[in-house]
């Protein structure tokens, strides 16, 4: 399994060693490995080999420590592609994952934040829905969406029908057509207050989403701030050459 003779470093066979397993349910989510001194002997191989190994992975987010317990297979992270508009349950039905919501809060605002009455270009009304839910894949807590929406466009919505699709409302129950949408992303640490939501420690990473949705006719009809757990989510972007290559003609 380890060859000392490979021009492949021994720390990069141990990791492949630990993720092969991992692939081959050799190792479960939630699983301890065996300790840095049981693989060094298992391989006859040096304490300091094995643990820079495992650091890897660990940074790779494929294992994660817990102090005086050991070192454990992580959940494999959801992708989150930034393409297309799809809702929440939708992604995560694709994924083979059972979508679930809880309701937080669900209000109407009269003198919303300045930025926010920017963001749907409502600056005259004056007035916004709040809509606050915690997203689950498999009951497990992943994010937080915090939602304000035109209250001009969804006045008649009520909070039984914001435990499923906003989107799908806006399609059926609407009848309109979503268009777009504008997306910032940036890393962040979690309060308590959204850590206790999502069952993660105070001070994790998480990765929080900013989104305005926009019409078809360009309106938009809602902007969304929403906290990812870091440990369950990755991003990635599909990104094309756009650029035409340029054709110089010349005449004699």
């Amino acid at each position: 399994m380890i060859n000392k003779h490979s021009s492949l470093p021994l720390y990069t066979q141990v990791e492949r060693y630990l993720t092969t397993e991992i692939k081959n349910g050799g190792y479960h989510s939630g699983d301890l490995i065996p300790s840095e001194r049981e693989l060094s002997e298992k391989f006859q191989i040096s304490r300091m080999t094995v643990r820079q190994a495992i650091n890897n992975l660990v940074n790779k987010g494929i294992l994660y420590r817990e102090r005086g317990k050991g070192t454990f297979v992580a959940a494999p992270k959801i992708g989150y592609q930034l393409k297309g508009i799809v809702s929440f349950s939708e992604d995560m039905r694709r994924r083979g994952l059972e979508p679930s919501t809880k309701v937080v809060s669900f209000k109407t605002m009269s003198n919303p934040p300045e930025h926010i009455l920017n963001r749907l270009a409502c600056r005259d009304e004056k007035k916004v829905i709040q809509l606050v839910r915690i997203r689950f894949a498999n009951e497990e807590p992943v994010a937080i969406e915090t939602a304000y929406l035109s209250y001009n466009l969804f006045a008649n919505l009520s909070e039984k029908d914001t435990g499923g699709s906003i989107y799908d409302f806006v399609r059926k129950e609407l009848k309109l057509e979503i268009h777009r949408a504008e997306q910032q992303i940036e890393a962040a640490i979690v309060g308590e207050k959204d850590g206790f939501l999502l069952d993660i420690s105070p001070g994790s990473p998480v990765l929080i989403v900013n989104r305005t949705t926009y019409l078809s006719n360009g309106v938009p009809f809602e902007t969304v701030k929403t906290v990812f757990r870091a440990d369950r989510y990755h991003f990635s972007i599909e990104m094309k050459n756009e650029q035409e290559d340029d054709h110089v003609f010349s005449r004699d």
